[in-house]
């Protein structure tokens, strides 16, 4: 069960952690807001590692450049146009501050006494969205609230203020992670048809996370599924790489099935759902090949404990049998 209390200790010691201390400290030198935002602020509340430190600040690209490069032994801007900035950015002269003091998001490196962490700044975003494509318009912002609320679940929809931590939570995020719910942070059908990957991102997260969805949010998972065909096929691998990556990947393939959304992305899978065989009393085709997914990271775990997920393993686990939907025959007689 989560611990409310412990989770806030580690916002706390994330936010105060040397890192966190000088980026905070530059940006509201500057006359900028900044703050850690979705994941590491879910995770850390989950007490969960993440290799991820996304922030968020209403400085504009320039600016947060020209904030983060005394910090920084390197920075990049390849999502500048989606107001991005990347950097690398050391403790202070000397820390020893761990690797593992941002909840797994730093990295050893070859500086034998300061600890570094890899960054991501945005810009505040408010975003408008193509009605035939759903293609982004990006927008700039001026509103952490706005920002937020304009993200996929509630759970990542929540910011830790710097320098001074404050939590920020408009759409009740915090109460999803008690109850272990998936909800969008406004009504889904808008939420999903800005942009339908995250019904996607939905499975993932309840593979990752064990969480249960909102039946507001499966409801228009389930009404919405065709949208599914406008995002591009790199994205829905993606997607469905980290779903196989995740603790739980059979709970999310169950809700893509149930949702028929799988029916759109990969309809090899529902079509393994063939009629029991009540004389031989054999699961029917889709449930045994669940089985075998799930049997196959057993016994990864149980092989190679800590090691990291084989994704190739149990995608084969999980399409060993789809040939025999399209091959089935039945005899005269049975």
């Amino acid at each position: 069960m989560l611990n409310m209390a412990e989770g806030l200790d580690r916002l706390g010691a994330l936010a105060t952690s040397p890192i966190m201390a000088r980026l905070g400290a530059a940006f509201a030198q500057a006359g900028f807001e900044i703050a850690i935002v979705g994941g590491p602020v879910r995770d850390a509340i989950l007490g969960r590692e993440t290799h991820d430190l996304d922030l968020t600040t209403n400085a504009r690209p320039d600016d947060i450049l020209r904030i983060v490069k005394p910090l920084a032994s390197a920075t990049w801007d390849i999502g500048r146009a989606f107001g991005t900035i990347g950097a690398k950015i050391a403790g202070p002269s000397g820390s020893a501050e761990s690797p593992r003091s941002l909840h797994g998001s730093l990295t050893r490196s070859a500086e034998p006494r300061s600890a570094w962490a890899q960054v991501e700044i945005t810009t505040y975003r408010a975003d408008s969205y193509d009605g035939a494509t759903r293609k982004p318009t990006v927008e700039f912002g001026d509103s952490l609230d706005a920002d937020l609320t304009r993200r996929d679940f509630t759970i990542g929809a929540m910011a830790l203020r710097l320098p001074v931590p404050a939590l920020v939570d408009p759409t009740g995020g915090v109460e999803d992670l008690l109850a272990g719910v998936l909800r969008t942070p406004g009504d889904p059908d808008v939420s999903f048809g800005d942009d339908p990957l995250r019904m996607l991102r939905a499975a993932r997260f309840a593979g990752q996370l064990g969480f249960a969805v909102a039946p507001e949010t499966l409801e228009a998972m389930t009404r919405l599924r065709a949208s599914i065909r406008i995002v591009s096929p790199e994205r829905v691998q993606g997607e469905l790489v980290k779903l196989l990556e995740s603790a739980d990947p059979v709970r999310g393939i169950r809700l893509l099935v149930d949702t028929g959304l799988m029916d759109e992305i990969l309809p090899e899978i529902p079509a393994l759902r063939l009629e029991i065989d009540e004389h031989h009393h054999h699961k029917d085709v889709y449930e045994h090949s669940l089985t075998v997914l799930q049997q196959t990271i057993d016994l990864e775990h149980d092989r190679h404990p800590g090691a990291a997920p084989d994704v190739t393993l149990r995608l084969a686990a999980l399409l060993h049998d789809i040939g025999k939907p399209a091959t089935r025959k039945l005899e005269p007689g049975g």
